[in-house]
């Protein structure tokens, strides 16, 4: 069963009114990857990244941190580095499923229909020029 395994402890990153870094590691288990994910500390995130259009920022915005941390982690080029998979091999995340690892997480937090349908197709129409161009341990 997918569950976050740790609380999500984080601050504001110095000098950024935008971006956060993990005090602790976050660990999800996501039951679609059958893997435990996790983002270590010192992880900079932007939470969901939700155009500031007053509608979209409305309904979506300020909704999934702990779930955007984890889709920022699957959407690092060296992700599998940081993914423990049941089989105990590595494999690669594509990014159809780090998209699905975020929908499948606003799932388990309990999010609506309408907010986890609206923000998994945020990503999948706008992430994709995002997928893989980091590395964990770079700062934002």
């Amino acid at each position: 069963m997918s569950e976050f395994l740790t609380e999500l402890d984080c601050d504001l990153k110095k000098d950024s009114d935008t971006i956060w870094v993990l005090n602790k590691p976050l660990v999800y288990y996501s039951s679609l990857l059958k893997a435990t994910i996790t983002a270590p500390a010192i992880f900079n995130t932007d939470f969901a990244s939700v155009p500031r259009v007053p509608i979209f920022y409305m309904m979506f915005g300020d909704r999934a941190h702990r779930e955007a941390v984890n889709h920022d982690l699957c959407f690092c080029r060296d992700a599998a580095d940081f993914i423990v998979f049941d089989d105990g091999l590595k494999h690669d995340i594509s990014f159809m499923q780090a998209n699905g690892v975020f929908r499948e997480a606003m799932k388990v937090r309990g999010k609506s229909f309408i907010v986890r349908q609206g923000m998994y197709l945020g990503v999948v129409l706008g992430g994709y020029f995002s997928f893989h161009k980091r590395l964990v341990m770079d700062k934002l």
